[in-house]
Parts: C-alpha cells; sequence; structure tokens
C-alpha cells in the first residue's frame, strides 16, 4: 500500500492512445471566467480510478496502470491502460456482467474501484485484477448489485467473484471500495441507503471476506449519524506511514452541508464510534473542500509525507464552485489544512469533480485526472500533471485579522487576502518544521498603489527581510492606469527573510504594513 505511485481514479477516451504534455504551470480560474487547464481524454461521467500494478508475475507489467470509470453507455465498465506512466492511454476491454443478468438490461455500470492482489492467498494469484463496482438494471436503483470481479490477464477478461449486498425496497447501496489488508483480509466499504427503518437516511459501512471474496460477514457500521436525514458517502481509504489507515467522505445533510471529514484506524476495521464524525478538512481561514472528496497519502513534502485531499468545491469565506484547489497537511491529517491549485483546472458543474484521481509520478510530478465541465455542455473527462509546492501557504488560507479575503486570478491560487494597515491586520499561519534550524521564508504580495511593506515575526518574535520586485501583472498595471478596480500597482514583490524555527509547530505572522496591502502567500523552506 505505501507505494510510490499512490492512485485512486482515473479516466479515458475509447479507442484512442492520447500524449500527455506536461505543463510547467497552473492556471487559477478562481473567481474568473470559466476556462479548464489540461488535456481531454473523453466525454465522460464520474467515479475515475487508477490502479498501478505491482504485483506482476511478468515483472515487466509492474508500472503498468490500469483505469476504470464511469460511463453513459450501457455497455459495461471501460478499462484503459498505460505502460508509460500516463503518457499515452488504450482502451483494453469492457468488463460487463453477464452473471444471472442479461447485460442488455442489466450491466456492471456504475461507481467502479480497481485494486491489485498483492500476494497469491486464497486461491488467487498475486497480480490478479479485482474490480468492484455497482451492476445496474435499467429499471432503476432498486435494482442495484454490489458485486467483485477479478482479472489474471491485466483487465483483458474478468469473472466473476461474488456479490456481497444488494438495493433491498428501492434504497440503493453505493460507492464500493475494496481495502486488502496485510493477513489478506478482504474489506469491502461502501454507502447503505437500506437502514432507513432503523434512523438512518444513509450510513458508511463495511463487510469482511476470509476466504478472498467468495463469502462476506456482517455489515458493520463505521460512521452512521441517528436522525434519518444525514447522509455520509463516498469512503476512500489510503494508508499512513504509521501504518494507520485514513479515509475521508462527505457530509451531506450534516452541520456543514458538504463537510469532508477524515477518520482514522489502526486496523481498518475498527473506525471508532459510529456516531463520530471525525476530523474535518479545513483550513485555518475557514476554507474547507466540499463534497466528493478523495484523500491520498504520498511520501513527499516532509518526513510524513503529505496527505491530500480533493473534493468537488471551495467552501467558506470563499467559494470556488469549480473547487479547483487541493487541501494539503503534513501532519497525518491532523491540525490546519493548506489550499493549493489542482494540476487539472476544472470547469464546475454538478458532476465535476466527482472522484478524482492523484498519482504520484517518479519525477515528482502529481498526475491529476478529474471529470468537469465541458465548455459545449455536459462532462469531460481531463488530465495534467505539475508539480505542487506543499511549501506554500496560501493567505487566503491563515488565520485572517483584520483582512478580507478576495478572488484575483494573478495569484497564485486564484485568491488573496488583503490586510490591513499597521497592527489592523495579521495573517497566523500554524507551520509544521521537520527539523530545528534555518529557513527562508518569502512573504509575497503586492500594493494598492501606495508603498507598504508588511511585517513578519516567527514564534513572537520580529524578523527582518530584505524587498524585492519580482513580476508586474501586465493586467493588474492596465487596471491601475485605467484607474479601473483596485489601485494595485501590478507590481508583484517578495519579502525575503531567513529565521530558525524549532522542530515541529511553529507560529508565523503577517502583520499589516503602513498601509493596506495584498497577500498572496508565505512560502517555508530550508534555508540553502
Amino acid at each position: 500500500m505505501l507505494q510510490l505511485r499512490k492512485a485512486a481514479s482515473l479516466f479515458l477516451i475509447s479507442g484512442l492512445a492520447l500524449s500527455f504534455s506536461p505543463a510547467s504551470g497552473v492556471a487559477q480560474n478562481f473567481g474568473g471566467t470559466p476556462t479548464a487547464v489540461g488535456t481531454k481524454l473523453a466525454d465522460g461521467n464520474a467515479y475515475v480510478t487508477v490502479v498501478v500494478l505491482e504485483h506482476q508475475p511478468n515483472p515487466e507489467d509492474n508500472g503498468r496502470m490500469l483505469l476504470a470509470f464511469e460511463e453513459e453507455e450501457w455497455e459495461g465498465i471501460p478499462i484503459y491502460e498505460s505502460t508509460d506512466d500516463g503518457a499515452t492511454w488504450q482502451f483494453v476491454a469492457h468488463a460487463q456482467d453477464s452473471v444471472g443478468v442479461d447485460p442488455s438490461l442489466c450491466n456492471m455500470q456504475w461507481q467502479p474501484h480497481l485494486t491489485e492482489m498483492p500476494r497469491t492467498q486464497h486461491g488467487i494469484e498475486a497480480g490478479t485484477v479485482l474490480l468492484s463496482a455497482s451492476t445496474l438494471c435499467r429499471q432503476g436503483g432498486q435494482n442495484m448489485r454490489l458485486r467483485l470481479f477479478s482479472s489474471e490477464d491485466l483487465g483483458r477478461s474478468w469473472d466473476y467473484v461474488s456479490q456481497y449486498d444488494e438495493a433491498a425496497m428501492g434504497r440503493p447501496v453505493w460507492e464500493p471500495y475494496l481495502l486488502i489488508l496485510d493477513d489478506g483480509t478482504f474489506v469491502e466499504f461502501y454507502s447503505a441507503e437500506t437502514y432507513k427503518t432503523e434512523g438512518y437516511n444513509q450510513l458508511l459501512g463495511h463487510k469482511v471476506s476470509h476466504d478472498g471474496g467468495k463469502t462476506w460477514g456482517d455489515f458493520v457500521f463505521d460512521t452512521a449519524i441517528p436522525g434519518g436525514v444525514e447522509r455520509p458517502g463516498m469512503v476512500i481509504i489510503d494508508r499512513l506511514p504509521d501504518g494507520r489507515y485514513i479515509y475521508s467522505y462527505e457530509a451531506v445533510a450534516g452541520p456543514v452541508a458538504g463537510q469532508v471529514y477524515v477518520k482514522f484506524s489502526d486496523d481498518g476495521l475498527d473506525w471508532g464510534n459510529p456516531a463520530y464524525r471525525g476530523t474535518p478538512v479545513e483550513a485555518m481561514s475557514g476554507l474547507f473542500p466540499d463534497g466528493t472528496p478523495n484523500v491520498f497519502w504520498f511520501p513527499i513534502g516532509g518526513p510524513d509525507g503529505v496527505v491530500v485531499v480533493t473534493a468537488g468545491d471551495v467552501e467558506g469565506p470563499l467559494v470556488d464552485e469549480a473547487g479547483n484547489s487541493l487541501f494539503w497537511n503534513k501532519n497525518l491529517g491532523e491540525g490546519p489544512w493548506w489550499p493549493a491549485p489542482t494540476p487539472v483546472q476544472k470547469i464546475g458543474t454538478r458532476r465535476a469533480g466527482w472522484t478524482q484521481s492523484m498519482v504520484l509520478l517518479e519525477d515528482g510530478r502529481l498526475l491529476h485526472v478529474t471529470s468537469s465541465g465541458a465548455p459545449e455542455g455536459g462532462s469531460e473527462i481531463l488530465y495534467n500533471a505539475t508539480e505542487v509546492n506543499f511549501n506554500r501557504y496560501e493567505a487566503e488560507a491563515a488565520g485572517q485579522q483584520g483582512a478580507d479575503l478576495v478572488r484575483d486570478r494573478s495569484m497564485s491560487n486564484g485568491a488573496k487576502s488583503r490586510l490591513g494597515a499597521n497592527d489592523v491586520g495579521k495573517l497566523t499561519f500554524e507551520v509544521l518544521a521537520p527539523d530545528a534550524g534555518s529557513y527562508d521564508l518569502a512573504v509575497r504580495y503586492t500594493d494598492i498603489g501606495f508603498d507598504a511593506t508588511p511585517r513578519l515575526s516567527v514564534n513572537g518574535r520580529p524578523v527582518a527581510g530584505a524587498v524585492d520586485a519580482v513580476d508586474l501583472d501586465p493586467e493588474l498595471a492596465a487596471r491601475a492606469e485605467s484607474g479601473l478596480g483596485t489601485r494595485s500597482t501590478g507590481v508583484h514583490r517578495t519579502l525575503s527573510a531567513v529565521a530558525n524555527l524549532r522542530d515541529g509547530e511553529n507560529t508565523i505572522e503577517i502583520g499589516g504594513g503602513e498601509y493596506a496591502l495584498d497577500i498572496d502567500y508565505l512560502e517555508v523552506t530550508p534555508a540553502r
């Protein structure tokens, strides 16, 4: 599970090989005209899933990526493969269900999830690809069946393994996710509406199999909020470097509509009191990812790696309905979260970002694939790969005092904090340092037509710095000259300083200058 290329969802275009062109930067449309950044794979819907194969009997097949997704047609679940780290993709087959159903009426259709058998066990060969999905009948959701299939030929053909749940009395079961524990136990997590008479509108739970998915135990509640209103849903799971498991879910109709939470388990089975919602994913300013989340752990960014959460939208004091920010945390999911632009910048629609894929490539870039609104209407699947800066702390996510959050496409994540002058304004950043020592601090900012410089302090002590002009934004400069909008000169400046940080948590504050300022971000890196 602790693999370099950690992945969860991907989509692709039927029958074509697609070239992958890396991008050096990201054009953020946070609050601007809806434009997409990324390469189109296909017209598509949602629920992308990818597995990077690592346990194949033929070593040459290790590193191959298989992906599946939910499409509009009635041909089953499309399977694609890549043998070049996602640079090009080829159609393999449609995974279909013909066990006890007429494929013209009922077929494997919704919410696929791919994984790989890590060792030979339960009569299943190492490297076997496993596909969890929902078989759906044209008559509607009351015919939904959650089933498990397997492939020993890299997705070319699929064999039925078992059915572990089905809709009852028109109450659906949704969104399966198969976790294989270290001892070979299979755990199928999913959302269920079949417990309404017990007082649960929808809940999250799992079933366990000790024979490779042939038979299943009883359903166990993992997140279940009584009252018949709330709808926790869409579990995605990853493994942390300390051996624990983390899962994300959306709290539909919860205290904060669409709030994303994470929960933790030592063994992948016990997630605590089902009525406990878990830890909200939220920035210090109150920004939070909203709906359809995915969670990933990547071995980059610090000694404990980085936990990344993606979602369909961003909510809070600023709203981004396109959801073009991921949220990251270097403290194994505890403490504040920080936004960064996603490699794909999508157009927001109801189905945009309805599960997303991120794969860490060997060169350090994140390959990102997600559904997006299409310019001509409908949905399409886009992909892009860029490096994500996990040393950059966006000002709009910091604790705010005497400040106002503003959308601005010239800023690194499409937003900024307008900081009040002198002691009126203060931004607070809780920063985790991997080691005690000397660090370079960089505050990127612009003035609003009056010469002013922000102030900087670390753990309560003032820090002196030097200011450089780093670039001129032509659009902002033209607007300033014409008298339109704010009175920003369009000059982005950097206040640079060196400071000693202690091992672990540090508090860095940016104070107001002589006049109000627009703060873009704080960047913290080990001193060179």
